[in-house]
């Protein structure tokens, strides 16, 4: 059974950065989950479409079940170290979960506006120069 993957959006300059420090900080060995952009991997394999990646954040767990958005971060924060994991399990609670998702949307929305956000950010991904 191939283990958990982090889903990002690869040509996202903000999304990249996080992605970085889930690797670098949250995750606490490199064989607990990978991290990758969509762009290089076999989505069908994942049971992804690139309309999916592109949208938000997807977490592929060990059994193929997917999470997005608010829902992946929380499964990140779950799977990470322990500093992490008691947020992931709030991130779930009902009512926090609409919040998030709330959050999430934003920040998704307005992702070329934050720091490390390109231009590209804010373009569906055919539209991406690369």
């Amino acid at each position: 059974m191939t283990p958990p993957v982090l889903v990002y959006d690869g040509d996202c300059g903000v999304c990249t950065k996080l992605a970085r420090f889930v690797t670098t900080t949250v995750r606490p060995a490199p064989e607990s989950f990978s991290v990758s952009a969509y762009q290089d991997l076999d989505l069908d394999a994942l049971g992804l479409t690139p309309e999916q990646c592109d949208e938000a954040l997807q977490w592929v767990a060990r059994g193929g079940r997917v999470s997005s958005a608010q829902d992946a971060v929380a499964r990140v924060l779950l799977a990470g170290r322990l500093p992490f994991r008691p947020l992931g399990a709030v991130i779930l609670v009902p009512g926090v979960n609409a919040l998030a998702g709330l959050v999430y949307r934003w920040v998704a929305l307005n992702r070329h506006r934050l720091p490390g956000g390109t231009p590209a950010c804010s373009l569906p991904a055919a539209q991406r120069p690369s």
